[in-house]
């Protein structure tokens, strides 16, 4: 039989209760069971090692040019128009 062990610092999803959850796991199965102990609450997960689905493509991971979309232009900013002298 696996040993089921308490899990530091875990809350239940259901009663909210903290270091109630305790979490096992069933090699022949594939399959890792918690379950709180204040409520009773149970749950299960599969351990199988699941294919990564393809990531979609975004502005953060698409590769970028180094070269700037516009020409780049100075502007001056002046503080208070009114009292600077040009």
């Amino acid at each position: 039989m696996t040993t089921k062990r308490f899990i530091a610092g875990a809350v239940c999803p259901r009663c909210s209760e903290m270091d109630k959850i305790r979490a096992w796991r069933d090699d022949e199965e594939e399959k890792q069971y918690r379950e709180c102990v204040a409520c009773g609450y149970q749950d299960e997960q599969s351990t199988k090692v699941q294919a990564q689905s393809i990531e979609i493509p975004t502005r953060v991971n698409q590769p970028h040019s180094a070269q700037p979309e516009a020409e780049a232009t100075v502007i001056n900013f002046i503080p208070n128009p009114s009292t600077t002298k040009h």
